[in-house]
């Protein structure tokens, strides 16, 4: 089995031990992950979930323990699109389920849904789309690693997205609720978060700015 590795999977075992639990980490795809945290098969989601309102309706979150920028990425050769405004009328893939897919659909982008960001930058590439929106350390990571892809970042939104973690929400969770902010705390404060951040993307993504 391949080992898991990267920020989310260490915050998650330190996050553990805090709690004095062994983490028993899964691998699931994007969009089955919620659906597994309902059925019981996951007590937590530790995945780069950003907080939204409808989110926030069903799932009880945590403090945040990351921030990032929602970026857009097209072509290097592109020079139709410079904004999310641009995105009206124009094909985008996302993965299925996720936030960057309903941010397509909302800037009036016909969006496809496929499962991972490889994917979706490979449609880019190959021109199946003409853009895709996701983390701006996901694609930075991305691209660290495939430096000479015809990809660039056409706009950022200004707004910091923030990484949380969800729970199931109701008064039975709401000891394991503040167990997680309390360990989540002693994270920043012991600078557990700052060092996996900067060693997993080069900087300190543990505040907002």
């Amino acid at each position: 089995m391949e080992l898991l590795v990267g920020y989310d999977v260490e915050v998650a075992q330190n996050l553990a031990k805090k709690l004095g639990v062994k983490a028993k980490i899964v691998e699931g795809p994007w969009d089955g992950l919620f659906a597994g945290m309902d059925s019981g098969r996951y007590d937590l989601v530790i995945n780069g979930v950003d907080i939204t309102p409808e989110r926030a309706k069903t799932y009880d979150f945590s403090t945040p323990y990351a921030y990032d920028r929602t970026v857009l990425i097209t072509r290097s050769d592109n020079n139709d699109i410079h904004s999310f405004n641009d995105l009206k009328g124009k094909t985008t893939a996302n993965s299925i389920g996720s936030t960057y897919q309903e941010i397509g659909k909302k800037y009036g982008a016909k969006v496809s849904g496929v499962d991972t960001l490889a994917e979706t930058l490979q449609m880019v590439k190959n021109k199946q789309v003409q853009a895709t929106i996701n983390a701006s350390t996901s694609f930075g990571d991305y691209m660290k690693h495939r430096p000479d892809e015809p990809l660039k970042i056409a706009a950022t939104m200004g707004k910091a997205t923030e990484y949380a973690i969800p729970l199931k929400k109701g008064a039975d969770n709401a000891s394991l609720k503040k167990a997680v902010d309390n360990a989540l705390q002693e994270m920043k404060n012991d600078g557990t978060l700052s060092n996996l951040s900067v060693k997993y993307f080069g900087s300190d993504l543990t505040t907002p700015n």
